[in-house]
């Protein structure tokens, strides 16, 4: 059985751990080993997820099969327009992947978005990364490119994608 929950402080070292088991699958062909554990401990230390969670006002959640944790997502209102939320993470283990469980995750986070007053819904994927394909599939569209320097000489090369509701 799936179950998303709201990840509260003491779950964020679920996120951290799946994070890990994750990344290297999603990211291995397209970032050197190097950016991927960067990125891995700029992102997803759990003094990071802190962060991000307290001061950033990002909304964790996390989704459970049979009590086991197999997948996350993140969002939060943009910064500077509150009607448009950002999905600032979602991963689901790759032995899960297949079974629209990261659909399910996506539903979840849309609806939430929905409720608190968002008429749309945008996320950052790097150009190369085969989920570019999913979010389409769900209705996303390219609205621009967007270059992020992330420190270390290391840039995330992404696509800005919305839905609109």
């Amino acid at each position: 059985m799936i179950n998303i929950k709201t990840a509260e402080a003491e779950d964020l070292e679920i996120i951290h751990r799946l994070a890990y088991e994750i990344w290297p699958f999603a990211y291995g062909e397209i970032l050197s080993t190097e950016q991927l554990e960067y990125m891995l401990e700029s992102f997803y230390s759990v003094p990071s997820l802190q962060h991000q969670q307290t001061s950033l006002k990002h909304q964790f959640v996390i989704v459970f099969e049979n009590e086991s944790p197999i997948g996350f997502a993140s969002f939060s209102a943009h910064a500077d327009n509150a009607s448009i939320y950002h999905l600032n993470k979602i991963y689901v283990l790759p032995e899960q992947q297949g079974k629209n469980i990261g659909k399910q995750l996506l539903e979840y986070v849309i609806i939430s978005a929905k409720e608190k007053g968002a008429a749309s819904l945008q996320l950052n994927v790097n150009r190369n990364n085969k989920a570019l394909k999913f979010y389409q599939k769900q209705g996303f569209t390219v609205i621009r490119n967007e270059d992020i320097n992330i420190g270390k000489g290391y840039f995330m090369n992404d696509y800005v994608m919305e839905l609109k509701w």
